[in-house]
């Protein structure tokens, strides 16, 4: 649970283990290495003096857990079978050499005098007890009060008389200060994205909550995760973050499980959100992948939404949850990260203050702002550890870039089937459509025309990109499968899935006769989409010490019951006593003084509704596309004769064959100039297709025009229609000569501007829109496969319907 107490100082076990490669440490010898002697003066000589410094060499490491950028409890490590004989660990304050006494930062704590000890002539550095084989030295280290600013903790190495230091590297960590936690939490800036196009990930969560890794208290009965509720958004929309206050649906997700409210939070945000994620809940906590393989979901990101966030309860707890916030997918390089691999601890939501798995509700009154569940947080903790180790990892995100959409930054383009296709998951069916037609993917299936269990049926379709070969007919785009209303088929999703109860809630008084409470929650809604109305909570009597002294709270006898609140049918009667003497250490009594329990009165009689049978269903509102149909009936009782509140009309969606789409084309082009000098010739222009016909719509006209043109008659003369036709040759010479150092987009041709880009083919779920250039004068020097019309598609609308 959240801890009022404010720390100045954080408690950090430091463990300092540094690797060789297995090669490297075969090759020395066990032979004792006698103590580097040190040197007198100021600490900074240790930084200067000792052997030879390795720039950028990577085979050490100083691994610090957790969050470097801030004054948290960390860990050094690193893995045998390497090993090192000696070692120096030294703070120091950000920019100072180490000369003098206040350079210094925080303050380190032996644990083990056999194995560590201060340095002789520098009491503010760690150092070996004993050099000899080894590959894992523990200290503690308390970092130095707020405002004191960035620290460098430096570590070097023994191998043999070969000491290994780095300035900047895996050998040095820079720790900066953190506001406190009580007072917000300072992040790194989120940077703006500069990759391309789209891409999609897949999000798989392991959990590793078990009692074999966290014996203490584990809660062996109903121990899960909840649902994941998460999304891809952009940095505008914050779902949770370490130092805010969780908003409603945080807190549901913390205390519940439920991530209905959540969902409907991101739903809100829909220009921030790119993709909710989604998973289902994990029962138990812990499984091997043979037996149930481990929840995933899958998300876009695109350049404005290129973070992702996400959380899930771990069942049962007061306020525990694990997630990522704000995980940034996109690169500096402009590209997409191809995967990410997290260990995952719990953190506290701040509005629960329970500090055990099975804790009574208590809310946190002020809330407090989220925050990591530390070591040290309770001494009933289960995660508690009196030397302020980290805590066990209890679950393993991996997000992995499965697809690329659209055309990506600084590599090859995908092609145009890549560009237009669909974000959601790909039909599975066998599809016998010819390799010539290219369509896009199939749309999801329309509602069934029946809202009874009479058949009807629903309708997917899809569009003909392209035909590639006109002798071998294409399929319909069309495809109709037969279907029934809701709650008539077999494979209805209209059944909610529960959780188990979770267990019951103390009992409301401390002695005698009270109530307790049990709840449990939805973790998988009616695919259908329909309301769950199976019951999320039960109350019954309980008696905590039946043998109460009569001293501790004196009760009247019960008064005699009440009428009951009905004339006829189903009331309720109530019936109450008093409080005769309070308890004499001056507590509320609590002990109920009312009670109520139903009564049944004689059957009422009222005059039923008559109504006349349903009508048919009216046509639809429309000839084509979505619409609406309705239909009555009468009320064929008089009104004099009672109330009747029974509806009278029916109003439902219908779907009929998409709307006829016509031929769309570009404006005409100018006249081409005549393509003679002189005598009989011709000109034409052409307009471009900017949409093709779709279901039935009227096809496309012609789209070049030629007309005839004459500039003046051929001369006969020889020798002047040669020097007319050389006039004219240096003119066009001159002419193509102007224009192609006038920096034309092509080499040996002039283009047209780019068209605008069309409307949108979809208004969600992915499109494509097209744009042309075309040549306006094609010079003779050209070839033509250089100097040709242009065309370029881009994707559009591609966030989910």
């Amino acid at each position: 649970g959240s801890s009022p107490v404010q720390k100045l100082f954080w408690a950090v076990p430091a463990l300092l283990a540094l690797a060789l490669p297995l090669a490297a440490a075969l090759a020395f010898s066990d032979e004792t290495l006698d103590k580097v002697p040190k040197s007198e003066g100021y600490c900074s000589r240790i930084l200067r003096a000792q052997g030879t410094r390795r720039e950028g060499y990577t085979e050490f490491s100083l691994r610090v857990e957790g969050d470097p950028d801030f004054y948290k409890p960390v860990t050094l490590s690193a893995a045998p079978p390497s090993y090192f004989r000696g070692f120096t660990l030294i703070a120091l304050k950000e920019n100072r050499e180490g000369d003098k006494e206040e350079d210094h930062a925080g303050t380190f704590q032996i644990i083990d005098e056999e194995e560590t000890q201060f340095m002789s002539n520098c009491p503010v550095a760690v150092t070996e007890s004993t050099p000899r084989r080894r590959t894992r030295i523990q200290v503690f280290w308390i970092a130095p009060p707020a405002g004191t600013g960035c620290v460098i903790l430096k570590a070097s190495i023994v191998q043999k008389r070969i000491i290994y230091f780095q300035d900047e590297g895996s050998l040095t960590k820079k720790l900066c200060e953190q506001d406190s936690m009580f007072d917000g939490v300072t992040d790194k800036p989120i940077l703006d994205c500069c990759a391309c196009g789209t891409a999609k990930y897949r999000l798989t969560f392991y959990g590793n909550w078990s009692e074999k890794t966290h014996p203490k208290d584990y809660p062996r009965r109903a121990n899960h995760w909840s649902a994941i509720i998460g999304g891809s958004h952009s940095k505008n929309y914050v779902l949770w973050e370490y130092g805010g206050y969780a908003s409603e649906g945080v807190k549901q997700v913390a205390e519940l499980g439920s991530p209905v409210k959540m969902e409907e939070e991101i739903r809100q945000q829909s220009d921030e959100v790119l993709t909710v994620i989604k998973a289902k809940a994990q029962w138990p906590a812990w499984q091997p992948l043979n037996v149930r393989a481990a929840p995933s979901a899958e998300f876009s990101v695109d350049r404005t939404r290129h973070l992702m966030s996400f959380l899930t309860m771990m069942g049962p707890s007061p306020d525990w949850n694990v997630g990522l916030s704000a995980e940034d997918l996109c690169t500096k390089e402009c590209g997409w990260v191809q995967k990410v691999v997290q260990d995952l601890i719990p953190w506290d939501a701040g509005t629960d203050s329970g500090v055990t798995y099975e804790s009574p509700n208590k809310p946190t009154i002020p809330q407090e702002k989220i925050r990591p569940l530390t070591s040290l947080d309770h001494p009933q903790s289960p995660f508690y550890d009196p030397e302020g180790g980290s805590i066990t990892q209890v679950a393993r995100v991996v997000i992995e870039r499965i697809a690329r959409k659209g055309e990506q930054c600084n590599i090859v383009p995908d092609n145009v089937d890549d560009i237009v296709a669909d974000l959601a998951p790909e039909e599975k069916d066998e599809d016998d459509t010819p390799e010539t037609c290219i369509y896009s993917n199939w749309s999801p299936w329309s509602a069934c025309s029946s809202s009874t269990c009479d058949k009807g049926k629903r309708m997917r379709q899809r569009m003909l990109k392209a035909q590639l070969d006109l002798s071998v007919p294409c399929p319909d785009t069309q495809d109709f499968q037969p279907c029934m209303g809701p709650g008539c088929s077999d494979e209805d999703g209209s059944t909610c899935t529960m959780s188990e109860w979770i267990t019951w809630s103390p009992c409301s008084i401390s002695c005698g006769m009270g109530m307790r409470s049990r709840e449990r929650y939805v973790k998988q809604f009616p695919e259908d989409g329909s309301v769950c109305t199976l019951p999320t909570e039960e109350t019954e009597k309980c008696t905590v010490n039946e043998e109460c002294s009569p001293s501790s709270c004196l009760m009247t006898e019960w008064g005699e019951w009440d009428e009951c609140s009905a004339t006829c049918g189903m009331g309720m009667k109530k019936r109450h006593r008093m409080v005769k003497m309070s308890p004499a250490d001056g507590s509320m009594c609590k002990a109920e003084t009312s009670q109520a329990e139903k009564c049944m009165m004689p059957e009422c009689h009222t005059i039923p509704c008559l109504l006349s049978p349903w009508s048919e269903w009216s046509d639809c509102s429309v000839t084509c596309g979505k619409g609406m149909r309705t239909r009555q009936r009468m009320l064929k009782s008089l009104a004099e004769l009672g109330d009747c509140n029974e509806e009278l009309e029916q109003v439902e969606k219908c779907m009929l064959p998409e709307c006829p789409i016509d031929c769309e084309l570009t404006e005409w082009s100018q006249w081409s100039e005549c393509n003679k000098s002189c005598g009989k010739g011709h000109m034409i222009r052409t307009r471009m297709i900017q949409m093709e016909p779709q279901f039935g719509g009227a096809p496309c006209p012609e789209t070049v025009q030629r007309k005839k043109c004459r500039i003046r008659k051929c001369l006969k003369n020889p020798s002047i229609q040669k020097l007319r036709w050389r006039e004219a040759r240096e003119s066009r010479r001159g002419e193509q000569l102007r224009e192609e150092s006038d920096g034309e987009q092509f080499p040996g041709c002039r283009m047209r501007p780019w068209t605008a880009w069309s409307e949108c083919t979809k208004l969600c779920g992915g499109g494509i829109q097209e744009r042309y250039m075309t040549v306006k004068k094609r010079f003779k020097s050209s070839q033509f496969t250089s100097c040709k019309d242009k065309k370029e598609i881009r994707a559009c609308n591609v966030h989910p319907c």
